[in-house]
């Protein structure tokens, strides 16, 4: 494996792990080309872009765990009652809701409230990680 490999999956590890994250940010272009240009194994991609993923969703996880203690703060990005509705729509579909956690925007915050609303760890890397991952595995089928 060669520099230029490595800098393929430096980059995609980074833009899946923004993507995962509350940034806005797509990596499923990135690992789109990758998967066409064919450098790379497919299975290699799709571990890489899910780790990412993954990861961006983490430290979502960390920073839902923390908002109570930043949430009534007039910089917060939620009113307190978009926080209370966003709460509700997580307690109402629990922990399954982690399943969505691939869409765009969405996802991300279902991620968040999971850290809020303390969901077991291990439980929570497990549904992100089938979600994020199963994501990938279905664009990587499509463009195979």
């Amino acid at each position: 494996m060669g520099p230029a490999d490595i800098a393929a999956l430096a980059g995609l590890l980074a833009s899946a792990f923004l993507a995962g994250s509350i940034l806005p940010a797509q990596s499923e272009i990135v690992l789109a080309a990758l998967l066409l240009a064919a450098e790379q194994p497919a299975w290699l991609l799709v571990l890489v872009a899910t780790l990412g993923n993954v990861g961006g969703a983490v430290l979502n996880y960390g920073l839902g765990r923390s908002a109570e203690h930043f949430r009534h703060h007039r910089w917060f990005p939620l009113s307190a009652a978009g926080w209370d509705r966003s709460a509700h729509l997580f307690n109402r579909w629990g922990v399954a809701s982690l399943l969505l956690s691939w869409l765009p925007i969405i996802g991300d915050g279902f991620t968040v409230l999971a850290g809020a609303a303390r969901t077991p760890f291990p439980l929570f890397l497990a549904l992100v990680t089938l979600a994020k991952g199963g994501r990938y595995l279905v664009l990587a089928a499509a463009l195979a």
